[in-house]
């Protein structure tokens, strides 16, 4: 784990790092969970793919697998200033990291993470979102962006996706969503009931072609 600064508090986060020691840059956010060893691993097969990922603990060190403590920990957080300055102290590490190739970022969120993910600002270029929406006008203004939903989820439900994706559309961004049929919400993480294989392996082809082709 690494550490820096956000406002005088002390920031962790898990780094990934390619063998040749340089590549771009990619943030990954993590679900209400946590940084658990699901968003660990993720860098890791970033970083097997020649990016540089940096997961940060925006949970400050707490985990869970119970839904009910997820909730509970992601309605302290999920619009929080110190939130915020915790997101933006990490864009602003995985910038000046030695090694880091080229002007702009990549973000992957998972579900809350997603949330995160599609508001981030200047300089991200690419962003990747696994089921998880947020409202369309705070979707970053430059960014192509990238989707992975289920087919049965009540978190977001497909109408609401389709509406979503209409919204960015028709305000002018490149946007490309997938609907995986038979899956859940949380379908690409290994440690979930929900998990689906096949589902999970497609998901993570297409956002590495996605990530490469908008990062290289």
């Amino acid at each position: 784990m690494k550490e820096f600064q956000a406002n005088g508090r002390t920031i962790s986060a898990y780094l990934a790092v390619p063998e040749q020691g340089s590549g771009p840059g990619v943030l990954v956010l993590h679900a209400w969970w946590g940084l658990n060893d699901v968003f660990k691993q993720v860098c890791d097969r970033l970083a097997r793919e020649g990016f540089m990922a940096l997961a940060p603990d925006l949970y400050h060190g707490k985990t869970t697998t119970s839904i009910d403590e997820a909730e509970h920990l992601a309605s302290e957080r999920i619009e929080s200033e110190e939130t915020s300055q915790d997101l933006a102290a990490s864009i602003d590490y995985l910038l000046k990291l030695p090694g880091r190739r080229g002007k702009a970022l990549g973000a992957i969120g998972f579900s809350l993470g997603g949330f995160w993910a599609l508001g981030l600002k200047d300089p991200l270029a690419a962003i990747v979102t696994f089921y998880g929406t947020t409202s369309p006008e705070m979707v970053n203004a430059g960014a192509d962006l990238l989707g992975h939903f289920a087919e049965h989820d009540d978190f977001e439900p497909t109408e609401q996706v389709r509406q979503f994706e209409e919204a960015l559309r028709s305000s002018g961004k490149h946007v490309s969503f997938f609907l995986y049929p038979g899956t859940h919400h949380w379908f690409f993480e290994e440690n979930r009931p929900e998990y689906d294989a096949e589902a999970a392996r497609v998901a993570w082809e297409r956002t590495i072609e996605f990530l490469q082709q908008r990062l290289a």
